[in-house]
């Protein structure tokens, strides 16, 4: 049954950047998804926008806030451009979804949901996995209590080819392994145990000479005695880990992709117990997901709280 025949059309999506996701996965999502509708793409390059098949296609970021048939924006730029275009997403009246980290600071997205907020629109943080079956499975275990009180998570997203000139390497333009992968992990975590406050964050770090984190270890012990290791890379080897250990039980991702699980089937363990997940497209159920709340469904979509929680961890792990 498509979304037109509940009586809802699909919502109108413009997209700002046409890069290795957008070309990849998210322009396919929303084709896919048939609560949303690609109307228009816009690049540096108009090919590239072209290449995705919108309904029209432009050089301007500007000129998808113009088009009248856009109803969200879907901001996939580089990190430092994220809060100038989603201030002037909503000052055009649009809602948005804005590739993670939302902004380069807590401060910085603060001000972003309170723009969205006093302008009624909707604003989410793009951190699609936390829309996977299995990290919905993870979060509903820890907050239903069957491993008892989280007492140790430890989470990793490493990989080793970041290539020449990506916006990843330099500090300027957001770069930064932890801003970059870190953030999966801590998302998870705040996600299923969303109260736990932290007391004590200590980091190490290697940098490039922009000041941009190669490798980042961080360390966090929380107000309730639990404790949390995060692990990002761009040099070491290809590494996802997810391992939730509670008060009685424990919760394992082992299959090497416990944060970008993508159209293949997927595992977890629980206390050893093999639960299997079909394959899904966690792009394709956030651009659902997103627009039937635009439409005024009340379905789950990443809350600002959360983003502004992983945000101010963020924010200390990098002052530490």
């Amino acid at each position: 049954m498509s979304f037109t025949r509940w009586g809802l059309d699909p919502v109108g999506w413009g997209f700002l950047g046409a890069g290795h996701l957008v070309t990849k996965a998210t322009a396919a999502a929303v084709h896919e998804a048939p609560e949303a509708k690609l109307m228009s793409v816009a690049a540096r390059d108009v090919t590239r926008a072209r290449a995705v098949e919108p309904e029209r296609a432009y050089d301007s970021y500007a000129a998808v806030l113009e088009d009248p048939r856009v109803e969200a924006v879907y901001i996939a730029l580089s990190n430092d451009l994220h809060l100038k275009w989603i201030l002037d997403s909503l000052q055009a009246g649009k809602h948005v979804l804005c590739e993670k980290p939302m902004t380069m600071s807590a401060a910085d997205s603060q001000m972003a949901f309170d723009a969205a907020a006093a302008s009624g629109l909707l604003l989410v943080e793009a951190t699609w996995a936390l829309w996977h079956p299995r990290i919905k499975r993870i979060v509903e275990l820890v907050r239903g209590g069957t491993i008892g009180e989280v007492a140790k998570f430890d989470g990793s997203f490493t990989f080793d080819r970041v290539r020449p000139g990506n916006y990843r390497l330099d500090k300027n333009q957001g770069g930064g392994s932890f801003l970059d992968t870190g953030i999966y992990p801590l998302h998870v975590l705040t996600d299923a145990a969303p109260n736990m406050k932290p007391k004590v964050v200590q980091s190490e770090r290697d940098e490039n000479d922009t000041g941009a984190d190669m490798t980042t270890k961080a360390a966090i012990e929380f107000e309730s005695g639990a404790e949390a290791t995060v692990l990002s890379s761009f040099v070491m080897k290809p590494q996802q880990e997810l391992r939730l250990e509670g008060t009685a039980g424990l919760l394992e991702v082992t299959d090497g992709q416990a944060y970008t699980s993508w159209r293949t089937p997927s595992q977890l363990k629980v206390d050893g117990h093999v639960e299997d997940f079909p394959a899904v497209d966690a792009y394709q159920l956030m651009f659902s997901a997103v627009s039937r709340r635009v439409r005024g469904e009340d379905v789950w979509v990443l809350p600002p709280s959360q983003s502004i929680q992983v945000a101010k961890l963020v924010d200390a792990v990098y002052q530490t």
